[in-house]
């Protein structure tokens, strides 16, 4: 029963190498779908390309259905698979600052890699950026230790959060996200009609 362990089941560079393989395909997948392009990612925010939306609910939501039918089955064992802890107030913040980092610099961490990878000048100046805000953050966390912790709650998932069998939260999330690319996709249809601001 999984998760597996790729380092206990492979020699530990095997595995790094497998991950370095699983990396470089993703990076390769990014950039062949547009996705190293700050227009083309900028373009979802004012509803004149949903293709990161259409691709990452995608991504998202076979994810979750695979995870939880292996679950059902006995072949993954759920409680075992890592949750990164809740912690609302840096969450928050965080969310804020990628998403305008995101409308602004038209990269998020992952695509600013690839964009950088095919020598975009764009990217690269946003990795650098990117560098430089880690390096910042990681020399001054301990100013604002508080904050960090605030709004712990560790291991939330949104089944435990609503208080609903999983079942009935994978279904709503489902037919919640469909509703949501069929309205992105009207939305982008009556964009494009109309002429650009």
């Amino acid at each position: 029963m999984g998760p597996f362990y790729l380092e206990q089941i492979l020699s530990p560079q095997v595995a790094w190498l497998v991950y370095g393989l699983i990396g470089f395909l993703f990076g390769f997948i990014l950039e062949s779908a547009g996705f190293g392009d700050a227009r083309r990612l900028a373009a979802q925010f004012y509803w004149r390309d949903i293709t990161v939306l259409k691709v990452m609910f995608t991504a998202i939501f076979v994810a979750m259905v695979l995870v939880f039918l292996s679950t059902a089955i006995g072949w993954l064992d759920y409680d075992q698979v890592w949750v990164n802890p809740t912690y609302f107030g840096p969450g928050i913040l965080g969310g804020l600052i990628m998403g305008f980092g995101f409308v602004i610099g038209g990269f998020c961490p992952g695509t600013s890699l690839v964009g950088a990878s095919t020598l975009k000048l764009d990217a690269m100046w946003f990795v650098a950026g990117t560098a430089v805000g880690i390096i910042i953050f990681g020399e001054s966390v301990s100013l604002y230790n508080d904050f960090w912790h605030w709004g712990y709650r560790g291991r939330l998932t949104v089944q435990d959060w609503l208080g609903q069998p999983v079942g009935n939260v994978i279904l709503g999330l489902v037919v919640a996200g469909i509703a949501i690319l069929w309205a992105g996709e009207k939305l982008r249809v009556r964009r494009r009609r109309t002429p650009d601001d």
